[in-house]
């Protein structure tokens, strides 16, 4: 008998999207499974990459554009087709307007039955060109390494985006004969660098920008989140410490350089817009959240010098400009080199009076906080968050936070002292982000341990050695002190409340601290709300009073607390950080502050009226 040389295994579509993936260094992906995507989920967990599989696409796409910010590459979301794609537009149009590399996977109808009226069918790269970089589907099976490459490097390259890859049901069905032809197709492309390409700034805008900077006499440094992205801190702390120019962050910029830092002066946000001639711009936008960089809030004359990836961003909203177009940290090491350098002297009297209106301002914040009354009186934001900023550690803490005065107060009460620690609605003031958000946070560190543990001993015998079947958590092990603490507001927690089983399940070590004041800004107590009820005229920003959003938690297994003093707060706040593999919350009730005004300072106009 002649012995017949046995054919090489077969493979499918799903495992070549899974190799591309692979070689392209993705190692996580967030997203929700069903047909025709679970056989892409399946084999991209076989493959090695962590699959986090969420409650909502919403969720899912704010996590992977959050882990693109913190990790510096394209965050993978996969979600399946037509609705699983509108609900992820949400998070796709939040990484667009934030500026932050996200990927999204989905599924999509057999490439032969479009306009047909298929499972599911849309257009779906029509529907998402308008908030994404590139979006396309591969022309046939062999093309989706190509196509999944030009998505990742177009999401990382350049100012940072999302991008959109349509994989086809029967694309991801495929028969691929020799198995063998998965390996070499996924390896035909290029694998995303480490990195994006880092250009410099014309020399001649640079040396420009130094004697603006040498003029001035009130001179600004405003760093943001794009500075922090970049991971310019070293740079810009350089130039700071050298320069003596006082900064201030934005809201999700804080940390990057401490906010204890003494030229740091946030606390005079105010003073420090409307007295300043000259400003350095460093990943920072003059949209709303800088009031456009226009009067009242700024000086008629002040002038800007501007960094930025984008040429196009130079200039918007008629702002005098100075347009310094590059890679953030790559700037200002060319500010750095150049000579002489501006002093700001200790003498400087806009200085000195930024300093002194901090101190004020950081006194009356401390007098405030020791109004708290009594340990067991109905607590508000300030006696609160007094609680909670005395017993978590100064450093190693990641916030998350979401709300309306929930976040902006939380804003300009905790310190932040490292880069990257601090997420918020950001600049599309999306409400919803928070678990995604603090998942996403997680994650990451997660990540950023297994790498270290792997380089530093890459076997099973390495106490923190991690592989896909036993999803140890290494960053917890590695790390103890880490912390992701998230603080939303009742109603922002809403929005994404069932995300706690995705957390319980995947045994993350959240603190959810659920501010709940029964309702949107404002709610109403029990009275109130019942005869507002009986009576026709609940306000439309009432929540249900008292809701036990706590044992939301404890229904899925996980760790749940009800306070409503400052001594319930502590306690409970001590028993979770003591918690090392499941989520907590913490349900913190305050005075629901009835039916007053609303206001929101960041979207205070201007008393002006336009002048044509």
């Amino acid at each position: 008998m002649s012995s017949q040389q046995s054919s090489p295994p077969s493979a499918t579509g799903a495992e070549l999207i899974a190799a591309t993936l692979k070689h392209q260094g993705v190692k996580v992906i967030f997203g929700i499974v069903g047909i025709p995507v679970i056989e892409v989920a399946e084999a991209c967990i076989a493959a090695g990459i962590r699959f986090l599989a969420f409650r909502n696409e919403q969720s899912a796409a704010y996590a992977a554009s959050a882990y693109g910010y913190l990790s510096g590459q394209p965050g993978v979301c996969l979600t399946v087709g037509g609705p699983g794609v509108i609900h992820a537009l949400a998070g796709v149009a939040n990484a667009k307007v934030n500026c932050w590399p996200m990927v999204l996977l989905a599924g999509s109808s057999d490439t032969d039955q479009v306009d047909m009226g298929a499972f599911q069918e849309l257009d779906q790269v029509e529907a998402c060109k308008p908030y994404c970089k590139y979006a396309a589907r591969p022309a046939f099976v062999d093309k989706i390494p190509a196509t999944v490459e030009k998505a990742m490097r177009a999401a990382l390259f350049g100012r940072p985006g999302a991008t959109y890859v349509d994989l086809p049901a029967d694309f991801i069905q495929y028969k691929i004969k020799d198995h063998r032809f998965v390996d070499s197709y996924s390896k035909s492309v290029p694998a995303l660098p480490a990195a994006a390409p880092k250009t410099l700034a014309d020399p001649q805008s640079v040396a420009q920008a130094i004697g603006l900077l040498r003029q001035a006499k009130s001179p600004l440094i405003i760093v943001g989140k794009g500075a922090a992205y970049a991971r310019a801190e070293n740079e810009i702390r350089q130039f700071i410490d050298k320069t003596q120019i006082p900064f201030l962050p934005t809201p999700m910029a804080k940390g990057l350089i401490s906010d204890t830092h003494p030229l740091c002066v946030a606390a005079a946000r105010s003073k420090a817009l409307k007295d300043a001639d000259v400003v350095l711009l460093l990943g920072a936008r003059l949209n709303w959240i800088l009031h456009y960089g226009q009067s009242p809030r700024w000086s008629n004359s002040v002038k800007f010098i501007h960094v930025d990836v984008l040429p196009e961003e130079a200039g918007n909203n008629g702002a005098d400009t100075l347009p310094l177009v590059g890679d953030i940290q790559a700037v200002v090491s060319q500010l750095l080199s150049q000579s002489p350098l501006p002093h700001v002297p200790a003498t400087n009297a806009y200085v000195s009076g930024l300093l002194d209106k901090v101190k004020q301002n950081v006194a009356k914040s401390l007098a405030s906080r020791k109004k708290a009354g009594a340990d067991n009186a109905v607590m508000n934001y300030h006696s609160a968050y007094t609680v909670i900023k005395d017993i978590l550690p100064p450093n190693d803490v990641v916030f998350v936070s979401e709300g309306a005065n929930t976040m902006d107060i939380a804003r300009s009460f905790f310190d932040v002292h490292e880069p990257r620690h601090r997420l918020d609605a950001g600049t599309f003031a999306t409400m919803g982000v928070g678990m995604g958000y603090a998942i996403a946070g997680r994650e990451s560190f997660f990540i950023l341990m297994f790498d270290r543990t792997m380089t530093v001993c890459p076997h099973p015998g390495n106490p923190y050695y991690f592989n896909s079947k036993s999803h140890c958590f290494v960053a917890q092990e590695y790390y103890p002190s880490k912390r992701v603490v998230s603080i939303v507001g009742d109603s922002a927690f809403g929005f994404s409340a069932m995300e706690l089983e995705t957390a319980v399940r995947s045994k993350l070590p959240l603190i959810i601290l659920v501010i709940n004041n029964n309702g949107i800004y404002h709610g109403l107590d029990n009275e109130e709300f019942e005869q507002s009820r009986r009576d026709g005229t609940l306000p439309s920003t009432a929540l249900l009073p008292d809701t036990r959003y706590d044992l939301l938690s404890t229904a899925f297994g996980g760790k749940g607390w009800l306070v409503k003093d400052r001594v319930q707060l502590a306690k409970a706040l001590n028993e979770a950080l003591a918690v090392k593999d499941n989520a907590c919350v913490i349900n913190v009730m305050i005075a629901p502050g009835g039916r007053t005004k609303l206001e929101f300072g960041w979207m205070k106009k201007s008393d002006e009226k336009a002048k044509i």
